[in-house]
């Protein structure tokens, strides 16, 4: 029996840790591709347009599944990761992408999974070792020192921008990881849209653009990734991954996030990555090393 529970421990945690990889894949092209969208549309219409887009599907996958509604207990819950990941977090980041560049942006991402593993012990009960948090605050302040020694033609504001970013899409994660351990990652994300979707579509006729006639296909195809994958599909596999693996232990994998999102956006926007970017990249990316194996 001891035998048989220790191996669906390692079980889970394998799955746990390939579930959210996928998600952090996922998640490294949002900031590019919100980048490319905010040239051409308004950072509210964009937070609006593709929480309704994706809202509208999920009210499709749990009525076309025939899924129970939430208890009343779960309600405040599933608020919260509204507030957090589908209005908070997309608009803070479309804001601070008006000011900064996506390349900038994303260095802040090494931020998530200590504010991650943070509300992850406030909310999901998880206490890792003081050696886990040491990493972690290593991590970090290679993150800030790079934003502090970049040049006079950073943004302050961007920069704020992304650190309150950072800290509500914690408290999500946090919190949707912890409902996902009884309803399930796709309903959880699914809920949330749901729950904010009448605001959501209020919000986008609001701010609709006198013309569209300077949306490129770019800015199109930006829109959709963003609402389809960034705002459902991502959150399918993250919250599964973060239910089963651990939210301090898999949320350790957003430090790749960084990495691969200073990749795509040399490659899409033929944006400049510093040499100083990819030391500091490397850095906070070299914690999640240490970080992982005092996370339990």
């Amino acid at each position: 029996m001891v035998d048989s529970g220790l191996a669906k421990s390692h079980s889970d945690s394998i799955s746990g840790w390939m579930n959210g990889l996928l998600g952090v894949v996922i998640f490294s092209g949002s900031l590019p591709a919100t980048r490319i969208a905010v040239l051409h549309m308004s950072p509210f219409f964009l937070t609006f347009t593709r929480a309704s887009l994706a809202g509208m599907l999920a009210v499709g996958l749990i009525v076309g599944l025939r899924q129970k509604r939430p208890h009343a207990s779960q309600i405040l819950p599933l608020i919260v990761v509204s507030l957090g990941v589908v209005i908070g977090f997309p608009l803070l980041t479309a804001m601070a992408l008006q000011h900064v560049t996506s390349a900038h942006s994303i260095v802040f991402l090494g931020l998530l999974p200590l504010s991650t593993a943070i509300f992850g012990v406030l909310r999901g009960g998880e206490r890792p070792a003081i050696a886990f948090w040491i990493f972690s605050l290593i991590g970090s302040c290679l993150v800030m020192g790079f934003a502090l020694l970049q040049s006079a033609s950073v943004s302050l504001t961007g920069d704020l921008l992304m650190l309150a970013a950072v800290a509500v899409c914690g408290l999500g994660y946090a919190e949707g990881a912890k409902l996902t351990r009884v309803m399930g990652g796709w309903q959880v994300i699914s809920w949330a849209l749901i729950i904010a979707l009448p605001a959501m579509l209020c919000a986008t006729v609001v701010t609709l653009p006198e013309s569209f006639n300077t949306m490129t296909a770019a800015t199109w195809a930006a829109l959709g990734y963003v609402s389809l994958f960034s705002m459902l599909i991502g959150f399918i596999f993250w919250y599964k991954g973060l239910a089963m693996g651990g939210i301090a232990t898999v949320g350790q994998l957003q430090l790749l996030q960084p990495f691969l999102g200073l990749g795509l956006s040399a490659t899409l926007l033929h944006e400049s990555v510093s040499p100083s970017m990819v030391l500091a990249t490397l850095g906070v990316i070299g914690c999640v090393i240490g970080a992982r194996k005092f996370s339990r």
